[in-house]
């Protein structure tokens, strides 16, 4: 007689349970009442606000570089300018990103490191950074310009930073030490920790500390460029 009475109490905790996950009728009214834009009102807003770019005035450098590999987005352009997330560097930084030393940073053509979220990047006078054209720098990547001695945390001293060629691709997560060239065409896997120099470049590293995973085949590679060119913020060509 026990064991019915628990088995009826069951099945009826039961019901309850699978009537308490049904949605109710106000749930369903507001589901309903959430359908989808239409396309062709995302088309129109789309195009409402790409002819603002293009045609509003002092806008017209941010319609250009939509195409680039770091393009200057007004959300971005907001965070940074507008409200001071690293708002002395002359090109365009995530919010999440930190550039210290800006100064002693040399970028290329198209080059924007720090564009993806929680990059830590940093130069001196003594230990700059230069990036070649069309270079790639993935999110939440360091680019160490110097580091703190291991004898007095508080000196810095010098291996001469940071050099990368162009056309290069650093992956999300990597790391690039202080005192290390990296050639044209290099690039550097996820996850690694870059401690020493590929100068030839054409290459695949990758690992902690990264080596030599494979050559590439410089006739096989492409460099491609973009119609409007920018350093930064400036436009250098317009095609």
């Amino acid at each position: 007689m026990i064991f019915i009475d628990q088995l009826a109490t069951y099945e009826c905790d039961n019901e309850r349970s699978l009537a308490s996950t049904q949605p109710t009728p106000a749930q369903l009214r507001k589901a309903r009442d959430r359908q989808p834009m239409p396309r062709w009102i995302r088309k129109l807003l789309k195009a409402s606000y790409l002819g603002c770019l293009r045609h509003g005035p002092g806008l017209r450098n941010i319609y250009d570089s939509l195409d680039t590999p770091s393009p200057i987005l007004p959300r971005m352009l907001f965070m940074q300018k507008g409200l001071g997330f690293n708002r002395r560097v002359p090109w365009p930084v995530h919010f999440t990103s930190r550039v210290s030393g800006w100064q002693f940073i040399e970028i290329g053509i198209a080059v924007a490191p720090g564009f993806e979220g929680g990059c830590y990047i940093f130069a001196s006078r003594e230990s700059p950074i230069s990036i070649g054209d069309y270079t790639i720098i993935s999110a939440n990547v360091c680019l160490a310009g110097y580091n703190h001695d291991l004898y007095d945390y508080t000196k810095f001293p010098s291996k001469g930073g940071i050099k990368v060629g162009r056309y290069c691709w650093i992956g999300m997560n990597a790391s690039v030490m202080p005192g290390t060239e990296l050639g044209d065409h290099t690039v550097v896997a996820a996850g690694s920790v870059v401690t020493r120099s590929f100068p030839n470049g054409y290459c695949v590293v990758g690992g902690v500390p990264a080596r030599l995973i494979k050559h590439l085949d410089p006739s096989k590679t492409i460099e491609r460029r973009s119609p409007n060119e920018f350093i930064g913020f400036r436009r250098v060509n317009s095609k």
